[in-house]
């Protein structure tokens, strides 16, 4: 799939299109073969009782992962994305976990349009797990 940005300036207080991914033990064993991060807490609830939590959680970059897609996804592939950052509050049980953002603020320079977003990661009853922010450079 190519992603290709609108050709709309974007305005500040715009909501970019969700990026939602089901998890559990399916989702986090493909991504702990991909980056072999075969760790109990990820694969066993017994593991994640221990650890303090209510059972098995994901990884802390697989939602980093869903908050790039998010950006990209609203950025498209001609876009440079700058920076981004987030703070992991809340660890993701199993269940959906979606990914949002917001615009923040827009500014012209000679490069091109520079966008400030806010993003984070929610959980399926809307706790949010991972807030954050990024900066896009729109050419």
């Amino acid at each position: 799939m190519t992603n290709t940005q609108t050709t709309t300036t974007p305005t500040v207080g715009e909501e970019l299109r969700p990026f939602t991914r089901d998890t559990g033990f399916s989702t986090w064993n493909r991504y702990a073969a991909v980056n072999d991060e075969f760790v109990p807490i990820h694969m066993d609830d017994e593991a994640g009782r221990i650890a303090g939590q209510s059972g098995a959680f994901g990884m802390g970059n697989l939602q980093w992962s869903y908050l790039h897609n998010l950006v990209r996804q609203w950025a498209g592939d001609d876009a440079v994305i700058l920076s981004v950052s987030c703070q992991f509050r809340k660890p993701n049980t199993k269940g959906p976990v979606t990914a949002h953002g917001r615009v923040s603020s827009v500014r012209s320079s000679d490069a091109g349009t520079e966008v400030s977003l806010d993003i984070w990661t929610e959980d399926g009853v809307g706790d949010k797990l991972a807030p954050g922010s990024a900066t896009v450079l729109l050419r």
